[in-house]
């Protein structure tokens, strides 16, 4: 194996997912010792950043989820550094983060992605209602693990609804209810993995389904035919590698009722927990979950 030095796995942090990060931090500061490697968390919240090189680290695992943890500021700061890491780099992560942005790149390159609406303080908001139809989804363009997803089902509650999330991180955007079922698909080092099928007991795959209930059902490998299952892998291949992302990724997807998949986002720092979906992916191809960090470990990079 080779080495990596002293590792700082890098968790906690700012932002709205700070309880999730720190939860997948602690499991993978867990692999990694079990692993032989000299891995130690460390949360930026509580200890200056330059303490990074001070304390003689030599690689970053980043699990920073959300804002400053997946958005390209930390990575910028650790290319500063000089200090490689984990993960995608600034721009892949930026847009990423920005599910506006990475919505029209995806677009642009001909991916299916649901129809959506750019919400603004001046928009025809009944006019959006019947363009999209009854329910939709409301979502802030720059938050992550669902933190401010509205089903909206109500004729006229649409302002409301942008009225109460835009004070949130990005554009806020209505998009299109499609209603044939919830995938994800993880990419490793641009292998697609096998997808696998959330069916929440909620009404939705909302924060509380993500992390707290343990009555969402994962199937994994996923009901999705042979041919379905290679063309969901492919098109989380392209959406990655449309936006330059690197590592370790899942690409979360909407089928409709006659089958057609639908790119829906892209997160470039998917959660490590025991609720997280890609370690289940990577166990059906015979990855554990030690195995499965030291493989994203090895992807550690600068620029």
């Amino acid at each position: 194996m080779q080495n990596f030095g002293k590792v700082a796995v890098l968790m906690g942090g700012f932002s709205s997912e700070r309880e999730i990060s720190l939860n997948s931090g602690a499991a993978i500061v867990a692999a990694l010792k079990q692993k032989g490697i000299d891995a130690h968390p460390f949360d930026p919240k509580e200890i200056p950043l330059e303490e990074l090189k001070k304390q003689g680290f030599q690689t970053a695992f980043n699990i920073l989820h959300g804002t400053y943890g997946e958005d390209g500021a930390i990575q910028g700061a650790l290319e500063v550094m000089g200090i490689p890491y984990t993960g995608s780099g600034v721009a892949a992560s930026a847009i990423g983060m920005d599910k506006y942005r990475c919505k029209l790149i995806w677009q642009a390159l001909g991916l299916p992605v649901p129809e959506f609406a750019v919400l603004h303080d001046d928009s025809d908001f009944d006019a959006v209602e019947q363009q999209l139809g009854l329910p939709m989804f409301v979502k802030p363009a720059a938050e992550g693990s669902s933190v401010g997803v509205v089903k909206v089902k109500e004729t006229g509650r649409l302002k409301s609804v942008y009225q109460e999330l835009k004070h949130l991180q990005g554009e806020i955007i209505a998009e299109r209810f499609i209603g044939g079922g919830e995938y994800s698909c993880p990419v490793l080092c641009g292998r697609g993995l096998p997808s696998i099928r959330i069916i929440p007991a909620t009404e939705f795959y909302d924060y509380e389904a993500k992390y707290n209930r343990d009555d969402t059902v994962y199937q994994c490998p996923s009901d999705l035919n042979e041919d379905d299952e290679a063309l969901m892998r492919t098109l989380a291949v392209k959406g990655a590698q449309a936006i330059g992302a690197e590592g370790c990724v899942r690409v979360d997807f909407l089928k409709d009722d006659s089958g057609k998949l639908y790119l829906l986002e892209i997160n470039t720092l998917p959660g490590m927990t025991g609720h997280s979906l890609v370690p289940k992916s990577a166990a059906q191809v015979g990855v554990d979950f030690a195995d499965l960090c030291v493989e994203i470990l090895k992807t550690a990079h600068v620029g």
